[in-house]
């Protein structure tokens, strides 16, 4: 198995990368016969995927969430799973190189450094604790694709303001679909990102009976949580839409990764028992 899961870490990122060449060949050429294939390519990427993350679990007793390292084959899994979700969901799919150039990135540094780990705090195999991080990722990638899709409207924006008609407003779709997809990423995000608190919630007074609310982690979560939730429901409610959306989903993001590299280098946390 352990020889199986090797050969799967060097494999993966070819597959990305190959996935990455498809998107940005069709990208560039439009070819009607590359439309299928792509998808094709990043559904069989995926499936590998799982099928390692699920090998290494099984081997080394504990899901794949122990270091940075296995974070981040984690981290690449979620965000192209989560864009082919959405893919399926809206059948629009001339963005798939930006997104997928972010799995490219993530699991080339896994596959680089990772490590059989046997021996890790017991905590770290709880199946739940796993459901929690797991969830988490999901809901992460999901803020991670509405700032592609955000920083693409922006992108187009700029480019019909300024009358500049090149590859970028011929490949990407509208200005319009590009907002709802955003829009769209945010949902699938805060949905997610919310059943991972939820779980977090229930599972954090049994694994750690002295923590505290106001560990750093939990605030700098609930922060991100209520930003999106607030736009969220923005826009149910109050029907906000188009670049409001997109600037408040940018900022948000830009709030979710200052947080976590602040909390990683200067705030003691539970959560750096990985």
């Amino acid at each position: 198995m352990i020889s199986a899961i090797h050969t799967l870490n060097i494999i993966l990122p070819i597959l990305y990368g190959a996935t990455f060449v498809v998107y940005l060949y069709d990208f560039i050429k439009d070819t009607r016969s590359m439309s299928d294939s792509k998808r094709i390519f990043l559904f069989l990427t995926l499936m590998i995927h799982i099928f390692y993350l699920l090998a290494r679990t099984i081997e080394f007793d504990h899901t794949p969430i122990t270091n940075k390292f296995e974070i981040f084959t984690l981290l690449a899994f979620s965000i192209s799973f989560s864009y082919f979700v959405l893919e399926l969901l809206t059948d629009v799919r001339g963005t798939g190189l930006f997104i997928i150039l972010f799995s490219f990135i993530f699991q080339i540094i896994s596959s680089l450094f990772i490590e059989d780990l046997f021996e890790v705090a017991e905590v770290l195999r709880n199946r739940l604790l796993g459901l929690h991080v797991v969830s988490s990722m999901l809901g992460y990638s999901g803020f991670t694709l509405s700032a592609v899709y955000g920083i693409l409207y922006l992108m187009m924006y700029n480019e019909i303001k300024m009358n500049k008609f090149g590859l970028i407003f011929k490949r990407l779709p509208s200005l319009e679909t590009l907002y709802k997809l955003c829009f769209y990423s945010v949902l699938i995000g805060f949905v997610l990102l919310t059943f991972g608190v939820v779980i977090g919630v229930i599972w954090l007074p049994s694994a750690f009976p002295n923590f505290s609310y106001s560990d750093p982690k939990l605030i700098t979560t609930g922060i991100v949580w209520l930003i999106f939730g607030f736009l969220v429901a923005a826009k149910f409610i109050a029907n906000w839409h188009g670049k409001i959306v997109v600037n408040i989903a940018l900022f948000g993001y830009l709030i979710m990764i200052l947080s976590i590299v602040l909390t990683i280098i200067f705030a003691n946390s539970f959560h750096s028992f990985y």
